[in-house]
């Protein structure tokens, strides 16, 4: 078998890492495939940028079209990042008759459906593992490993960028905004970190995973998002007491035929197997109806775990080139979308609540969640010395979204009430 001719879209972290594995593996890969696998090209911006790996300068050029319509390239690779343009420069390729294998996640959060379709129509692979949670093979486990089962819930650590700052502001009592300067000056987090921060990243990750794993085509959209940027020390310092660890988890649950999706700050009990993972770290808890617990950790981020799971991609495009079943692996999704109301989605919340020092406020609050139907698991009565001020920290049994909307609402309303400083979604270890 002749070799396969690889077009690479980007020479970054994830590329290097790309081109890297694919030469100091290759015995492996023939191993694998039966024969070499060789890149004849690379789109870079700048073609007289130092990189961290060496290439020939020939494989080098500023010209796409060179990758995307050159017919004796079987397999084009993205790792450029971008939206638009990339996606783009994906249909010509599939067009053409190439395989896809790419790392984008927010491409594919966005059009991954448009991109399938695309290459179904023309015979063509298109993977994309790396593109959520790095090196862990959890679109291959979904797809391949629990294809049997019936996934009711997913949830997870999914960026390690608020992982790290989560774990030292709980771990060293640091503030939000100190760990977050560190962890972009050691190049865990961007120059700008909102993407990561406020969730979006996880958001995405969390619309690929949903998709795949329900078999229900779920949009951005369809995830209630927020981030970490308001947590304080005091509200991981009072976790801490109640036995819980903050993380900001993804959560996709179904129930019968809806679905809820959602990314936010989570308290969750320490015996939880998400609470554990530090630092950088990534982590996704399946549930399947039949496989129960199951987790999947390792490295989220990088530059070789990233283009471990991208060049594991590309055996499974050249074992299917070998097999002759290119294309044939896209799978539509088989039920049709049906998401929760708030009324049906249901959780404990971790409240923090400032209010005046005086007889009968704790009456008037615990009448407010008492009128909505929902009780206390655990409570903290604190004073704070200046301007004669309690501060009472709840953690409440289950209630429904809708309950507690309403509830915050009226705790606002209250007079008493001078501000409910934080309020946190609860996870034990059983759900």
């Amino acid at each position: 078998m002749k070799a396969i001719s690889i077009g690479l879209l980007g020479l970054g972290t994830v590329g290097s890492g790309v081109v890297k594995i694919i030469k100091n593996h290759q015995d492996k890969l023939m191993h694998q495939v039966g024969c070499p696998v060789v890149i004849k090209k690379i789109l870079v911006q700048d073609l007289h940028k130092n990189r961290p790996v060496d290439v020939e300068t020939g494989l080098l050029t500023s010209n796409a079209d060179e990758i995307l319509f050159d017919e004796e390239i079987d397999v084009v690779i993205e790792v450029m990042g971008g939206v638009q343009e990339t996606k783009d420069y994906l249909i010509s390729a599939l067009q053409q008759g190439k395989h896809v294998v790419t790392a984008n996640k927010d491409l594919m959060a966005l059009h991954g459906s448009e991109l399938l379709t695309v290459a179904s129509e023309h015979g063509c692979d298109l993977f994309y593992e790396a593109s959520v949670a790095g090196g862990i093979p959890i679109l291959r486990g979904l797809v391949d490993g629990l294809a049997s089962d019936r996934i009711t819930q997913m949830m997870g650590i999914v960026n390690g960028t608020t992982n790290y700052i989560l774990t030292k502001m709980s771990d060293e009592g640091r503030s939000y905004e100190g760990v977050l300067k560190e962890a972009q000056e050691l190049g865990f987090a961007e120059a700008d970190p909102t993407a990561d921060v406020e969730g979006l990243d996880a958001a995405r990750k969390m619309t690929i995973l949903a998709t795949l794993g329900f078999s229900m085509h779920i949009d951005l959209d369809d995830v209630k998002v927020s981030g970490i940027s308001n947590i304080t020390e005091e509200d991981l310092r009072y976790g801490k007491q109640l036995g819980y660890t903050m993380k900001l988890i993804g959560y996709a649950h179904r129930e019968g035929e809806k679905v809820e999706v959602s990314v936010a700050p989570t308290f969750l009990s320490n015996n939880h197997p998400l609470a554990s993972v530090q630092n950088e770290y990534n982590a996704v808890y399946v549930y399947g109806e039949a496989v129960g617990e199951t987790m999947f950790y390792g490295p989220g981020a990088g530059s070789l775990p990233t283009a471990t799971a991208v060049v594991s991609d590309l055996v499974g495009v050249m074992k299917n080139l070998r097999l002759g079943v290119n294309g044939r692996s896209a799978v539509t999704p088989q039920y049709q979308k049906r998401l929760k109301d708030n009324g049906e989605k249901y959780s404990k919340y971790f409240l923090r609540i400032h209010v005046q020092d005086e007889v009968g406020v704790f009456a008037d609050i615990t009448s407010i969640f008492a009128k909505h139907g929902v009780s206390f698991e655990k409570i903290l009565q604190l004073p704070i010395k200046k301007n004669e001020t309690s501060e009472i920290v709840l953690v409440t049994h289950r209630a429904s979204l809708t309950n507690y909307d309403l509830i915050l609402q009226e705790l606002n309303d209250l007079n008493a009430v001078k501000e409910v400083k934080s309020a946190y979604r609860v996870v034990r270890k059983s759900l």
